[in-house]
C-alpha cells in the first residue's frame, strides 16, 4: 500500500465552532463527532480532526480546489469580511496570487492557523 495521509489533528479553542466554520467556508458537509474530535472530511479521504486545546501553535493547511470552488470560497471570504493575502508572508493584502497559472490566497483562522486555497499545485507550471 502506498503511504497516504489519513488525518491530522487541528488544535482549536472551540472545536465545534472551528470545524463548522471551516466546513461552511469551504462548502463541505458538516463535521461529524468521533471521540474528542469534530471531524471534517475533505474529498480525497483526508480528515481534519478538530480537538479542543488551551494552547495553539499555528499550523498551515492548504486546500487544492477547482476554479469554481475557488470562486465560491473566495466569495464567502469576502462576504465575511475576512482579511486575505496573496503571499504566506502576509504581503499582498487584499490580493490573490496567480502561481503556476492558477489562483491562490491565504487567510487566518480564528485560532490563528494559516489557511490557503489554490487551484494548481505548486510546480505544476502555467
Amino acid at each position: 500500500m502506498a503511504v497516504q495521509l489519513n488525518h491530522t489533528i487541528v488544535a482549536s479553542r472551540d472545536k465545534a465552532r472551528s470545524a463548522n466554520d471551516l466546513a461552511d467556508l469551504l462548502g463541505l458537509p458538516a463535521p461529524s463527532e468521533f471521540g474528542p474530535f469534530h471531524v471534517l472530511e475533505v474529498e480525497n479521504g483526508v480528515s481534519l480532526d478538530f480537538m479542543a486545546a488551551d494552547e495553539i501553535n499555528p499550523q498551515h493547511y492548504a486546500f487544492l480546489v477547482s476554479e469554481d470552488e475557488f470562486d465560491a470560497i473566495f466569495g464567502r471570504i469576502r462576504e465575511r469580511g475576512l482579511d486575505f493575502w496573496a503571499e504566506p508572508t502576509g504581503t499582498g493584502k487584499g490580493e490573490i496570487n496567480t502561481r503556476d497559472g492558477g489562483r491562490g490566497l491565504y487567510w487566518e483562522s480564528p485560532d490563528g492557523h494559516y489557511l490557503e486555497i489554490l487551484t494548481r499545485p505548486y510546480g505544476s507550471g502555467g
